[in-house]
């Protein structure tokens, strides 16, 4: 079995399992406790590892917790990995136990509050506080009562136990990543308009996190001021090679069941505790990072036309984001609130690529003085139309937005890349064909008819900073051309031949007419 078929099999066995174990719990609901067994079972086998050192004969789960030499390794321990687990915490020696265990469901509770002390004091505390605090043990949504709630637990940790992920090598640990990429992207897939807050597909996250890093030998940090899962933050480390990102992972979430998700979905692609920052806050309001900025490489999916303070705080207008464009996003439409944002946060060799809902390129009022302003300081690289419904939860058709502060000209790149999609079952896909084509021309800058089209900082401004990539890129006319000369020889030619028929029946009728006389 080749590494894709590994891949599709076990993917399809971990749905199945997601399915079987939740019964009558919405998918929705009871997506904290398959993501969160599948995030126990790897931090463990992960810690295992580290503790054995690549020593054969030493197998930590068979160590007893009071082994001397534990009390002894702690502390470099959690210094290295962020975390202590003890050999009767480990997911292998709870799973193996859980249907005798009548204490199943407190057991875990207290072992994830364990894990989590564990870091207390130390530099990883915030990255590991409250991992696990959407995995309740003791909600009803497992059952009404004890015996229902271990049971369904146990059936959780017993099939995720099953999951064959080989030894815990580099091969392992990119199934682990995919496998909770995997279940994210379905249960994002299936959760309506909810789903696609907290995920980008990644066929899209791809695409952006291309555009972003775009020509960078080496960035300092990489940052989501949305960051939902996760998702787009990892594309960057997946297709990218890890020295490149110097200083890691950065992010913020407004909501916390998607924050926890981006801190576990960190650990189980492998990124470090040290090697990552992700705060839990509303980025507009309460922003984090603003000691550690700029950022070589910003990318971002935010919530569409969310509703903000803007006005409303009369101490915004005066922030150091929004002053430089005069004027606040509206109160109901956040979205260049985000831009703003992440243009602050960008350094000056950076880009930022952010998608952005398209009303924001065309209306009038504060939308248009802040286009002014980006395009006045020549900070608008390109603007990408997509397809439609690439994304869960809407089907519209988005933009990209590429911001940069080191273009070397002023003319503005649109690219209209809504022909660009392979229609899948629910929602369309951008391949890796699709990609290429788009950050061709997006390297090159060349003017290709019905595709892309580079516009003067002239044209724009008198077209009143119109940014929509409608009304530079002549859309491609797909009706069929007419020859009006030889639809009008064709129709004299069918009229002669209607004529002739006409007398040939006329002919016919009458002689039938005669021979009906005469009988």
């Amino acid at each position: 079995m080749t590494s894709s078929q590994q891949r599709a099999a076990l993917q399809r066995q971990i749905w199945q399992i997601a399915n079987d174990v939740r019964g009558a719990v919405d998918g929705w609901d009871f997506k904290q406790y398959v993501l969160g067994t599948l995030f126990y079972r790897f931090i463990s086998e992960n810690f295992a590892s580290y503790m054995e050192g690549g020593d054969d004969s030493i197998n930590y789960a068979k160590i007893s917790d009071e082994d001397e030499n534990l009390a002894a390794a702690r502390d470099d321990a959690i210094k290295t990995k962020g975390y202590f687990i003890y050999p009767s915490q480990l997911f292998a020696n709870v799973a193996a136990n859980a249907n005798a265990n009548e204490s199943l469901n407190t057991d875990l509770a207290a072992i994830f509050a364990a894990i989590e002390s564990s870091a207390n004091g130390y530099p990883s505390e915030q990255d590991i506080k409250g991992l696990f605090a959407d995995f309740d043990t003791t909600s009803n949504r497992l059952g009404n009562t004890v015996k229902d709630k271990n049971a369904r637990l146990a059936a959780v940790l017993k099939r995720v136990a099953e999951l064959d992920f080989g030894g815990f090598d580099v091969s392992h640990i990119d199934l682990f990543g995919d496998a909770y990429e995997f279940l994210i992207s379905n249960y994002a897939a299936n959760a309506g308009k909810s789903g696609g807050e907290f995920f980008t597909p990644q066929h899209v996250s791809r695409l952006i996190a291309q555009l972003a890093m775009h020509k960078q030998t080496s960035i300092n940090k990489i940052y989501d001021p949305a960051c939902g899962s996760g998702s787009l933050l990892l594309q960057a480390k997946k297709h990218f090679d890890a020295h490149i990102i110097e200083d890691g992972f950065f992010g913020q979430e407004i909501n916390h069941t998607t924050y926890n998700l981006a801190r576990m979905n960190m650990f189980l692609h492998n990124i470090n505790y040290d090697k990552f920052n992700i705060q839990l806050g509303d980025t507009l309001i309460d922003p984090h990072f603003g000691d550690g900025k700029p950022f070589d490489a910003i990318v971002s999916n935010p919530p569409y036309s969310v509703k903000w303070k803007g006005s409303d705080d009369p101490t915004l207008i005066n922030d150091e984001r929004f002053a430089p464009a005069g004027v606040l996003a509206p109160k109901s439409k956040a979205d260049f609130a985000f831009v703003l944002h992440a243009l602050s946060y960008l350094s000056s060799k950076g880009r930022a690529a952010i998608v952005c809902f398209p009303g924001i390129f065309y209306r009038g009022g504060a939308e248009q003085k802040i286009r002014q302003y980006l395009v006045d300081n020549n900070y608008v690289e390109t603007v990408i139309s997509l397809a439609p419904n690439l994304f869960f939860g809407t089907t519209i058709a988005v933009n990209i937005l590429v911001l940069a502060k080191n273009k070397k000209d002023t003319t503005i790149q649109f690219i209209d890349a809504s022909e660009l999609f392979k229609k899948d079952t629910n929602n369309n896909v951008l391949l890796d064909v699709h990609i290429e084509q788009i950050m061709q021309v997006f390297d090159s800058k060349a003017n290709v008819a019905h595709f892309t089209q580079s516009v003067s900082f002239e044209r724009i401004a008198a077209n009143d900073y119109n940014l929509s990539v409608s009304s530079y890129v002549e859309a491609k006319d797909n009706h069929e051309v007419v020859d009006i000369a030889k639809l009008n020889a064709q129709l004299r030619t069918t009229v002669a031949r209607i004529g002739k028929l006409r007398t040939e029946i006329d002919v016919i009728v009458a002689e039938i007419e005669r021979e009906e006389l005469e009988a």
